[in-house]
Parts: structure tokens; sequence; C-alpha cells
């Protein structure tokens, strides 16, 4: 078993560079599906298990991939399976996303029902609904969600009952080549959803309006491949802020985009947080005392969902009550019961949680239970009495790149180690001891 191990007390100094963002090159990726012609270049690729997961999808699918040096280039223009089979859709919720130009390119997609992190019900009714309307026939069973129409898709007018993400990415690229226009409204604005948008548009798309609340798409015959490099991420440059400040450090933060992440840098700040934008990325300083602050998180410009439980690391050092309202996911608080047993002061009511600080974090043996909660309970340890243990990695590999090492070079006293050594050492001195 692979584990993580910080000794806390170490101020974190230096620069660390983010890499590109997870959540805009898995769709991108997804997309590449829509070029008939060419090949796609995508660079800043980071090295994610969840990158590696959506390119055999990809192959699966009979797309040629070469993933090297952060760059990964796809060439789709051969005929295209339809189905995405359950044994890669089941790692990654992300591989849904190549439903929509699996039936814009081949009028038939069908994919397994997806796996990823356990948050909550995370339905995928809104993408079926947005299929739905463009004229395609949807059924669900078997594990399998299945879509299929005659000819080309048909543009519509169409309204997300919640600005679902996933959903305004499977819809546009879906769109892309439909017959007609498309309307979308209450749709996200995440810059990832901008991001794809440049890209389907790189490629010969008609997207307008990516950002706003609505989408305008004038669907286009085909697509040929381009070049496109992936925005940072926002989720692990936040990540590092929260990590200087919770250190009482000095970190510059390179290729983070303010504009991405301008909710947590206005919370950061009310807490006392000293931030400053450079040429080189953001300076995040961390004072000696964190004051309590009530968020609550929402779809884009609100406060991310993915920044908290990293948040909720840094309210534990906070003077005083900090509440966190969490109205996107549900079920998202399952790492507070980790930060407990780190003896963090923490209660759930309902979807809240009321924090009293300081906690006096102790070191404990904890379990990742998501991705964001991995990283969480690892800055947690960085400013807790003694050696605290973080298991369940899996979670974190998805969403992190050297994560440990990064918080290294910064000066956390951090390492990951494999403990099946250790026990297959106690097997046999035990074995040893017996036939003695």
């Amino acid at each position: 078993m692979e584990k993580i191990i910080v000794r806390g007390g170490n101020r974190l100094n230096g620069t660390v560079r983010v890499e590109g963002a997870k959540n805009a090159v898995l769709p991108v990726l997804a997309a590449t599906l829509l070029a008939s012609e060419g090949k796609n270049i995508i660079s800043d690729v980071p090295t994610l298990s969840d990158v590696y997961t959506i390119n055999e999808v990809l192959r699966n699918l009979n797309a040629d991939v070469v993933f090297e040096n952060n760059q990964v280039i796809v060439d789709a223009s051969k005929e295209l399976n339809v189905e995405a089979p359950f044994e890669f859709v089941r790692k990654m919720r992300a591989s849904i996303l190549v439903m929509g130009p699996l039936l814009a390119r081949n009028s038939h997609a069908r994919v397994a029902l997806p796996g990823g992190c356990a948050i909550g019900s995370r339905p995928i009714e809104q993408h079926l609904k947005g299929f739905e309307a463009m004229g395609a026939k949807v059924t669900v069973g078997n594990g399998f969600v299945e879509a299929k129409v005659e000819g080309r898709l048909k543009g519509a007018k169409i309204y997300l009952d919640f600005p679902s993400v996933g959903a305004t990415e499977n819809i546009m690229t879906a769109a892309v080549l439909a017959e007609g226009t498309t309307i979308l409204d209450n749709v996200a604005k995440e810059p990832e959803i901008v991001d794809l948008a440049n890209f389907l548009n790189a490629m010969g798309a008609k997207v307008r309006g990516a950002g706003t609340g609505t989408i305008r798409i004038e669907g286009v015959e085909k697509l040929r491949g381009t070049n496109h490099a992936v925005i940072p991420d926002r989720i692990e440059a936040g990540t590092f802020m929260v990590a200087a400040a919770i250190t009482q450090g000095n970190v510059v933060i390179e290729n983070a985009v303010p504009e991405h992440i301008s909710s947590l840098i206005a919370k950061m700040k009310e807490m006392g947080v000293n931030i400053i934008e450079e040429e080189e990325g953001i300076r995040v300083i961390g004072p000696e005392t964190l004051k309590a602050v009530d968020l609550k998180t929402m779809p884009h410009p609100g406060f991310p969902t993915d920044m908290q439980s990293q948040m909720m690391a840094l309210l534990l050092k906070a003077e005083g009550t900090s509440m966190i309202t969490e109205t996107v996911f549900e079920n998202r608080f399952m790492h507070a019961e980790e930060f407990r047993r780190m003896n963090g002061d923490i209660k759930i009511e309902g979807r809240s949680v009321v924090m009293n600080g300081p906690s006096t974090l102790q070191g404990a043996e904890v379990a990742a239970t998501d991705l964001r909660a991995g990283a969480a309970l690892i800055l947690a340890g960085l400013v807790a009495d003694g050696h605290t243990r973080v298991t369940e990695l899996k979670h974190l590999d998805r969403g992190y790149v050297n994560f440990h090492q990064k918080l290294a070079g910064l000066g956390a006293d951090i390492e990951r180690v494999t403990e099946v050594v250790a026990e297959k050492a106690t097997q046999e001195t035990t074995q040893s001891n017996v036939h003695a």
C-alpha cells in the first residue's frame, strides 16, 4: 500500500509551477473525435491517470493516440467505433464526454455508465435531455446509455435546469456538427468551457458566447485537426495557494491565471492572506493569524466546489467560527470525518460544515475519500503535530502531478512510501522465527 507521510511544522517557500488543467484537457481530448480530417495536437497536457484513461477510451474507439512530452496527438480520421466499454469508463466519469462527439460523428453512441469520484449522484440526465432535444433517441439499460439519430442531429433551443459543466460540454460537442443553430441557455461559465469552445472553433466550429449564460452554436458539416494548448489548472493553483497560506509561507505559483480563481483570491484575502499578482505568477504570503470566514460553493464565477475541502483545512486553522455550505454536490463532506481524526473541531449540519478554530491538528492515519480531499488532508498534515499518513492515493493521482515532490521542493517534510516491503520483511521475520 502506498502512503504519503507528512511531518508538520515547515513553512513553505519558493516557486511552484502548475500543470495544464485536468478539467480542461479531458473534454478537449474527447472532442478530438470530432475531427474527420487531420490530426489534433494538444499541448500542456498533465501526466495524470485520468488522461491515460481517456486516451485508452479514444484508442478503443479506433483513434490513434500518442502521448509523450506533455503532448497528445490524436488522429480520429478513421471510421470510429460507437461503443465505449465499461472496463475504461468505470475508472472515470469524464468518459461520458465522448458521447456527444460520437453522436455527432456517427449518429450513434453507446457508452457504459461512468465511474470516478463517488461524490453524490452526479446524474447525467441533463446530457441526455440535450441529445433528445436535438433529435436523438436515448435508452438506458444494462449498464449502458445509448443514443441514436437518423442522419445528423438537428439544432435546438436547450435550457439546462442547472449549469452543469459536463452537460454543457457534451451538448456543445454534439451540436457543432448538427444541422442548423443550437442555443444553450443557463450553461456553465467555467474557464474550461471557454477553453473547449476555443478548441472547437480552431477545428472549424462556430461557437459563440462561451463564458456567458447562453452559448450559440452554428452547425458545420465537418471539423479538421488543429493545435491547442490547454489552460493552466486553476484548482492546482488554488491548492498551492492554500498550502502557502496554511504554513505561513511565501510561495509564487507560476502559470496561474488570477481571473480564473477570483472568488478564491477574494476569500483568502478576507482571511488575511497577502496575495500579490506578479509577472511570474501569484505570490501568496501566509499571515501569522487567519480570520474565520463563511463561504458557499457555487457554479463559476462563484466559489469552486473543487476548492471546498482545501479551504476546510485552511479554516480549521482560522481564529473563530467558520461555515462552509456546499450547494453543487451532495455528500461532499466525507473528508470532514478524516479531519476529526486529526483533532479538527468540525461539525456537519446538513449541507454545511461548522468549524471552531484554530484547531490544534494532530498527525493521524487518514484516507483520501476523493481527489480534492486527498490534497486537503496533506495540507492539514503540513501544520499538524507529528506524522500524518494519507492513504488511498489513487484519488490524488487523478488530479495532481508529483504533488508530494512539488511540496517537498517548497520545503515540506513529505515522502511517498510503499509499505509492501515492510510487510514482506515482517512476514519473512515471522517465518524465520517459526523455523528457528
